[in-house]
């Protein structure tokens, strides 16, 4: 078993920060059996990461909740549909959880009722002016804890943020969010969608020797599970690079590996 205090040094020996925003995505059965299980992990992560200003996200989707008639619901009384840590972090007292109707993310720390606001509005699972904007905004990061870059959420909001043709579905369609108190806002948002590819999240994994030659990651390990630690603004500045170089060709339709011309040479870190 891991304890608390064995997670505490491998976050650190790996420099995971704790005044800025960490998303995290994880694989529990990966990481092992931890002391207080997912909720013992939870708090360690929240010890750290929270410990001078930052923030623990903590994704809670809900786009495959289909309720009557199709409709993508999120209930803020309810679970997720992506992992046991997220299911544990959506109903814990200490988290705020975003009211995004089919990317909420639980938010621990001070600061996190500020972080959150306004995701109802949200129109599409990851906008620039989502969560997952401002994680980039404040300099963040994202901790895959025994999981690819295939769960790398934040890089749809950086396909956003670069308009990426194909990424979106064309229509809105009906969701809702059910809140605490049993009343239901209905809202219209456009969800994941490239025509021709089942699923572009799955290709993510072609990023990553480029930003692995830009020094976007860290790796170490949470429990037994290999992680990585990804600067979301490097990860930013990398596809905006490929994005330019490869003229807008689609480099997710398969595993492929990316041309070295695309990204090879120095970025400007903002």
């Amino acid at each position: 078993m891991f304890t608390k205090d064995d997670i505490k040094k491998q976050l650190a020996d790996m420099c995971v920060p704790s005044d800025r925003p960490v998303l995290v995505h994880s694989s529990l059965r990966r990481v092992g059996e931890v002391e207080g299980r997912a909720d013992g992990l939870i708090d360690v992560l929240k010890e750290h990461i929270c410990a001078d200003g930052g923030l623990l996200c903590i994704p809670t989707h809900t786009w495959a909740n289909l309720g009557k008639e199709g409709v993508i619901t999120l209930d803020m009384n309810g679970g997720t549909c992506i992992g046991t840590l997220p299911n544990v972090a959506a109903t814990r007292d200490d988290a705020l959880r975003s009211d995004h109707p089919t990317h909420s993310m639980a938010v621990f720390g001070e600061g996190a009722a500020e972080f959150v606001c306004g995701e109802e509005k949200c129109t599409t699972p990851a906008p620039p002016e989502s969560c997952y904007g401002k994680i980039y905004d404040r300099g963040g990061y994202i901790l895959l804890v025994g999981v690819g870059h295939n769960r790398n959420t934040y890089l749809h909001c950086v396909e956003e943020m670069l308009d990426v043709p194909n990424r979106l579905d064309k229509e809105q369609r009906e969701v809702s969010i059910r809140y605490k108190n049993g009343e239901i806002s209905y809202r219209h948002s456009r969800g994941h969608h490239a025509q021709g590819i089942a699923d572009v999240s799955a290709q993510f994994p072609n990023y990553e020797p480029a930003f692995r030659y830009h020094g976007c990651i860290v790796d170490g390990y949470i429990g037994n599970a290999p992680t990585q630690l990804c600067s979301a603004r490097k990860m930013k500045l990398v596809l905006e690079l490929i994005n330019e170089r490869s003229g807008g060709e689609e480099l997710l339709d398969a595993i492929r590996e990316i041309p070295k011309s695309y990204y090879e040479g120095e970025i400007c870190d903002e």
